[in-house]
């Protein structure tokens, strides 16, 4: 057999490179950094072998094995689109309040006038007895994104918040505020989110230190099984550190889940994490939610002096 036919039948058409400037007789078939000079073959890369498909990949061949290892194709998929409706629909929730995650990325050269407007207009937004809504905290950002002010808001559920949505269009003090605000800030986004029925949120506590918003953004359809991994999990943790409140998103971004912790400072978190990983139980449920996260993000925030949660 001839050299050059080894070659074509063992690298097979497709990993052949012919070059097209120079004529066939004298051109080279190139395999990483070999060369071989060859004699005239005929074409066969235009034409797909019986066992290709017409976009020139080997069709999808199921196997014993794989069925028992995969299932049925078809079956997974009803699986799935049960899995995803059961997930989006039937995760417990409280259900006695929402929450709004408000977050402003302030002007660095505007800071110092943001906090005094916030420090004076928010304490009375929330004692404002026509309104249905109550701050559960503001805090500012010292790792993560700097110059970001974090704010939660209470509201009496729904109806709460469209009460209290109805008042602020009308209330002049409102409007002033936001007149005010808006120069010193580069943006703003909210959430709406309800708490998990496993994990209250705390009444609001004057501590110090340090507070942590963990963020994981979920792959979607998987909220309601990362509600029950993290269930599961979660007295490893209670057991050194206090919790805060943990939330999924409702209306803004979806799939969403935010948890909060209280430390006193980093330190003591490094510690009080370690010994997490010493309780049974936290490693799984540490590795069967991380599979269920396309990304997650921390932040370490201390509170405003006004702030209830502090």
């Amino acid at each position: 057999m001839f050299p050059t036919r080894a070659v074509a039948l063992a690298l097979g058409a497709r990993t052949l490179v012919r070059t097209p400037t120079r004529p066939v007789a004298a051109s080279l078939l190139v395999y990483g950094t070999r060369t071989v000079e060859p004699r005239r073959l005929p074409s066969v890369a235009s034409h797909p072998s019986p066992s290709q498909n017409s976009s020139g990949t080997a069709p999808h061949k199921k196997s014993i094995l794989g069925s028992l290892l995969h299932g049925n194709q078809g079956e997974e998929r009803d699986l799935d689109e049960e899995h995803f409706a059961t997930s989006q629909s039937a995760v417990p929730s409280r259900g006695k309040y929402v929450h709004e995650l408000l977050i402003h990325n302030v002007k660095p050269e505007a800071y110092d006038d943001y906090q005094a407007l916030i420090a004076e207009y928010f304490p009375r937004l929330s004692n404002n007895p026509e309104y249905k809504m109550k701050l559960f905290g503001s805090w500012s950002t010292e790792i993560g994104s700097v110059d970001q002010c974090v704010h939660i808001w209470q509201y009496d559920n729904y109806p709460g918040y469209d009460e209290s949505m109805s008042l602020r269009a009308k209330d002049p003090s409102h409007l002033a505020f936001m007149k005010s605000l808006r120069p010193m800030v580069t943006s703003r986004e909210n959430q709406m989110m309800l708490e998990f029925d496993f994990w209250y949120t705390s009444e609001p506590q004057k501590y110090g230190g340090i507070y942590e918003l963990r963020t994981y953004n979920l792959k979607p359809g998987r909220l309601l099984e990362w509600k029950n991994e993290w269930q599961k999990g979660i007295h490893a943790r209670k057991k050194f550190v206090r919790p805060v409140g943990a939330w999924f998103s409702q209306i803004g971004d979806l799939h969403v889940v935010h948890h909060m912790w209280h430390y006193p400072n980093l330190a003591a978190r490094k510690e009080m994490r370690e010994k997490a990983w010493e309780i049974e139980g936290w490693n799984k449920t540490s590795y069967n939610t991380t599979r269920m996260q396309q990304s997650m993000h921390c932040r370490i925030m201390r509170p405003f002096l006004f702030s209830p949660m502090g």
